[in-house]
């Protein structure tokens, strides 16, 4: 459905994984997919044992080789496996960004989830909140390593001049907009944005938000500790257990 040209009151972008919720969402639907289809699960030796060769690949290959355990699905399964998962996934958003997102909703902005996520299920979690927009990697194929461009850092920018109209833009930057993100992957993302919200930030993000005047939030994360924290996610990882993080 094309946008009309007359800009919003505002706009509102909303990074995903690490954002709206705690965890790459990357692993959790790999271990729903494996769940629902065991015969998948070659697939994480597969990745692992390219893992070694993560530096040389680069990120984009190495999205590529992890989202094997999709190999040969048909599009409709595929469909089915995005809606459930994003289902499952809701009692995990933060509480404090569902309010931000309302906000803005209520304020009449335009609301743009924009997540590195694969976009079959990126677009489903958007509209379970009312997005307005929802974007994600997107995967060209089903074969064994897809095709794809991996939808971060500059290329969410990129992709957003692409969708947006031009009155959307003044001097380069989206009209009275503000980013929300984890990460400085998405600094080329919150350059085009007037003003920004941080969500539990590393130190090096904390230090960009003192500079900019940015606010931080920080919502509990669903573990009480780095080891736990760490566990769960080898867990994801292997895909072992019935729910290492216990959506």
């Amino acid at each position: 459905m094309p946008l009309p040209d007359a800009p919003p009151p505002g706009i509102a972008l909303f990074d995903m994984d690490g954002t709206l919720l705690a965890w790459d969402c990357q692993l959790l639907f790999r271990h729903h997919v494996l769940r629902e289809e065991p015969a998948r699960y070659f697939s994480v030796p597969l990745f692992l044992a390219f893992l070694p060769f993560a530096k040389l690949l680069g990120t984009e290959n190495m999205k590529r080789i992890f989202h094997c355990f999709l190999w040969k699905m048909p599009p409709d399964r595929l469909a089915e496996l995005s809606r459930s998962f994003a289902k499952k996934l809701q009692p995990s958003i933060y509480a404090e960004l569902k309010e931000k997102l309302v906000s803005h909703k209520e304020a009449g902005h335009l609301t743009i989830l924009s997540s590195a996520s694969p976009e079959c299920y990126a677009a489903e979690v958007g509209r379970l909140l009312d997005f307005d927009i929802s974007l994600g990697t997107v995967l060209e194929d089903n074969r064994l390593f897809p095709d794809l461009v991996n939808h971060k850092g500059e290329n969410k920018v990129t992709r957003l001049r692409k969708l947006l109209p031009p009155s959307h833009f003044i001097g380069g930057k989206l009209v009275n907009s503000h980013g929300y993100t984890d990460s400085t992957a998405d600094l080329p993302m919150l350059a085009i944005c007037d003003s920004a919200t941080v969500v539990n930030p590393k130190p090096a993000l904390v230090e960009l938000a003192g500079q900019n005047g940015w606010p931080i939030l920080r919502p509990v994360r669903p573990w009480k500790s780095t080891f736990e924290k760490g566990w769960r996610i080898l867990a994801l990882l292997l895909a072992l257990g019935g729910n290492p993080a216990k959506l």
